[in-house]
């Protein structure tokens, strides 16, 4: 990766951050597939159900241009980047947990558990969502060396970012260490909120968006995963912001009621607002009261169906996301 000339000084840290990006990367992919490699702490994936090879593929493109085109239709501005099938990169469409693009003009790179994934890091991309996005880069995080000491961090993944309180939070697993954790929130002066979180057969949640979002009103959170000793703390913390807290279970959970993202767009006779994009998947699990509960924490709700990505690749709407913050 290469280093950014960085003459500009970075806004002040003291002033009100946006929640809700108005922009976002996304990787069109050209390989996408089951991937062993991550399968391990990954029990999202499910191969069986939705197959592999260029069925997978195909499907999987499919639901990429669906979720362009409904992010598009509400004003969110996407770039989208493109996928090299040489080498094969199976996770290439979650480009969330490489890098993360923040108000100040930050960058950070991430360091990734599986060798496969660290492949998905490519200058290209990046410059090519500077580019088309505006983003100025004033300040570069490199984490990945971190890789060699088999420590990881997994971007915003691993982290759910309450941007306006600057409070970071993660549950710890393989792909998330807390001593990087605790590195991060230093670097970019958030306080940090580490907890444990399991699925209902015991096994750790491997990223943080799978239980957690937190948008400019609402924070929806699944308290059921969360360990009893941490549970207080972390649902204290989340009210302590303010925001409407909205609980979910396991049963969401596991239809990824937890992964999505409230972003900001425009509309005529609104002006300035926002939309809460989840699955098709996640829409269908949540309980009526609970949507409810969204729906009159945001402007719109945008479900759109993404089943392959979600049962081959483990990863949902949000994971496709990754937030470009500009500066206002």
């Amino acid at each position: 990766m290469r280093q950014w000339a960085m003459p500009e000084a970075a806004p002040s840290a003291s002033r009100p951050r946006q929640q809700c990006a108005d922009a976002v990367l996304m990787v069109r992919p050209a390989a996408f597939g089951y991937n062993p490699e991550t399968a391990g702490s990954n029990a999202f994936q499910k191969p069986a159900q939705a197959g592999c090879g260029p069925q997978a593929q195909a499907a999987a493109r499919a639901e990429f241009e669906g979720l362009v085109r409904a992010l598009v239709s509400e004003g969110v501005s996407v770039c989208v980047a493109e996928d090299t099938p040489d080498p094969p990169k199976a996770d290439a469409i979650f480009p969330n947990n490489w890098v993360s693009f923040h108000e100040d003009g930050t960058l950070v790179l991430y360091p990734m558990e599986a060798p496969s994934r660290r492949r998905e890091r490519r200058q290209e991309i990046i410059d090519h969502a500077v580019q088309e996005l505006g983003f100025r880069v004033r300040h570069l995080i490199d984490l990945m060396h971190y890789e060699a000491q088999g420590k990881f961090l997994e971007g915003t993944g691993s982290l759910v970012l309450d941007h306006s309180e600057r409070v970071a939070y993660a549950c710890a697993s393989s792909r998330t260490h807390p001593q990087l954790v605790r590195t991060w929130a230093q670097e970019l002066r958030y306080q940090p909120v580490i907890f444990e979180a399991t699925d209902r057969e015991g096994l750790p949640l491997y990223h943080t968006n799978v239980l957690m979002c937190i948008g400019a009103r609402m924070a929806i959170v699944g308290t059921e995963a969360i360990a009893p000793k941490d549970r207080e703390r972390v649902v204290g913390r989340l009210q302590a912001g303010g925001r409407e807290v909205i609980e979910i279970g396991h049963a969401e959970i596991a239809q990824f009621g937890g992964n999505m993202l409230e972003l900001g767009t425009w509309d005529e006779a609104l002006g300035d607002s926002r939309v809460l994009v989840m699955s098709d998947s996640a829409r269908r699990a949540l309980q009526p009261d609970t949507y409810a509960q969204l729906c009159g924490c945001t402007d719109a709700v945008l479900a759109v169906p993404v089943p392959t990505i979600e049962q081959v690749g483990g990863g949902s709407v949000r994971c496709m996301l990754a937030e470009v913050f500009r500066a206002p």
